[in-house]
């Protein structure tokens, strides 16, 4: 053998993390190095199994080795995932290893709608996934994945807890599990904010790589109660084009910036951003307006981590409970859901 794992090593060392800008070996994504006098063998451990730069980082291997090593080698090599985790306080959803919250300042923008197709599009790609429906007052993940009570318990070290339903490969857990479809939840903000303490530690959520909070729309007590109690990773904001909504995001986004809760803006969603006819995808009507997201965007130092269009599947699959449509949207949702992850890993890496 003319060639030694330190040569392979080298090479690899060429590959640069493109969000990290670092070498992939100094960061630990290359393991499980395998040599013989004909092949290279090697897994790469990206930061998310929703990185959209998976080819991008494989065909650049491949390339370092044939022209560092300069021998023709077999090269195989598995892409896989180790998902980064949010740094600080554990003791809460120990087994969690990024929660994310997705947010509005005003109902009627679709954030159920976007919350409930980041956990699909993230558990599509390999993820473990949760979704908490933190709308007490209006829960609509029973309707979105079709799902319903009773919910089941289990002993845990000595307590009584909750298990949430799965549907798809996704552990979900909500009011509208615990109460009749036709059941108006008429509490006060202290009860509220007690149910929400309770779906976070009498829930069994295990271990995850990502939990997805469904908020209530505005900036009242769950918001508060949220950010205060659980260590987010950050926040998504969902919005619509037209000034009224854009108006009330920046409230909702102000509101996270503020000392006393200081959550981390991930990035903005717009939502109903254009119409497109059935068989004229490439004509967008801007029925809303347009340019409010990007806006907003610059005025919070942000990134816009994707538009989406008014889309009648959408709406259907939302309502029959299938979550996801069957039309282009699954292509901008596979994007933006990329793009979330990309945000989290490097948010990750940057807290020391």
């Amino acid at each position: 053998m003319s060639y030694t794992e330190e040569d392979i090593l080298k090479a690899l060392m060429q590959v640069e993390d493109p969000d990290l800008h670092k070498d992939i070996v100094t960061l630990g994504m290359v393991r499980n190095l395998k040599l013989t006098e004909t092949m290279v063998s090697f897994s790469v451990f990206l930061t998310t199994p929703a990185c959209p730069m998976k080819e991008v980082i494989e065909n650049a291997c491949r390339t370092a080795i044939h022209h560092f090593v300069k021998m023709d080698l077999e090269i195989k090599i598995e892409m896989t995932s180790d998902v980064t985790s949010r740094k600080g306080d554990k003791s809460i959803l120990p087994g969690v290893r990024n929660i994310i919250a997705v947010a509005s300042g005003k109902g009627g923008v679709g954030k159920s709608t976007v919350s409930a197709n980041l956990a699909a599009y993230l558990a599509g790609t390999g993820a473990t996934v949760g979704l908490l429906d933190a709308d007490i007052y209006g829960p609509s993940i029973p309707t979105m994945f079709g799902i319903s009570g009773p919910v089941e318990m289990i002993e845990s070290v000595g307590r009584k807890l909750m298990l949430p339903v799965e549907k798809n490969g996704i552990k979900l857990f909500s009011i509208g599990l615990l109460s009749r479809p036709d059941e108006a939840i008429v509490w006060r903000g202290p009860m509220v904010s007690s149910a929400i303490k309770q779906f976070v530690n009498d829930v069994h959520w295990g271990e995850l790589d990502y939990l997805i909070i469904d908020m209530p729309p505005g900036t009242g007590d769950v918001q508060i109660t949220i950010s205060q109690m659980i260590p987010l990773n950050g926040v998504v904001i969902i919005t619509t084009p037209q000034d009224v909504a854009i108006a009330d995001a920046r409230k909702a986004m102000a509101m996270f910036r503020m000392p006393a809760i200081n959550v981390k803006i991930l990035g903005v969603i717009e939502n109903m951003s254009y119409f497109s006819p059935p068989d004229q995808p490439n004509l967008k009507y801007k029925i809303f307006g347009e340019g409010g997201a990007e806006k907003l965007c610059t005025e919070f130092n942000t990134d816009l981590l994707g538009s989406l269009p008014i889309n009648a599947e959408l709406c259907e699959a939302s309502d029959n409970g299938s979550t996801t449509s069957g039309s282009y949207v699954n292509n901008l949702f596979s994007e933006i859901t990329a793009n979330l992850a990309r945000k989290v890993s490097i948010s990750n890496s940057l807290v020391i």
